[in-house]
């Protein structure tokens, strides 16, 4: 039903975050809590799907999405490991958010 109120970017990335969060997620999220870290292996393929730049525009090698996408992603991925969805909400706004806001040129560009 809510499909309805989505656009087709939205439902696109939403989408690609469930089968992401499906797939690589759920079946190891129980093994990371217990080891206490999350592999490199796991977070690349985050970034490649453009879920760690999802806020940064662009023009600045980001993914820029609205922020209904945005919590659309989030959802899907605390769904399938929620210490993974807490690593994408610090990434895109502990990380990401200080940068675009306050950083300079180079910071930026890096």
């Amino acid at each position: 039903m809510i499909d309805g109120f989505l656009t087709e970017e939205q439902r696109m990335i939403r989408d690609a975050a469930r089968q992401f969060a499906a797939e690589a997620l759920t079946p190891n999220a129980s093994q990371w809590d217990k080891d206490g870290a999350i592999p490199d292996a796991v977070v690349r393929p985050l970034g490649e799907l453009g879920l760690l730049g999802m806020i940064v525009p662009l023009e600045l090698g980001g993914t820029f999405s609205d922020y209904t996408a945005y919590a659309l992603a989030m959802e899907e991925i605390a769904t399938g490991c929620a210490s993974c969805a807490t690593m994408m909400s610090a990434h895109n706004s502990v990380g990401c958010g200080p940068i675009l806001a306050y950083g300079t040129d180079a910071q930026k560009a890096e």
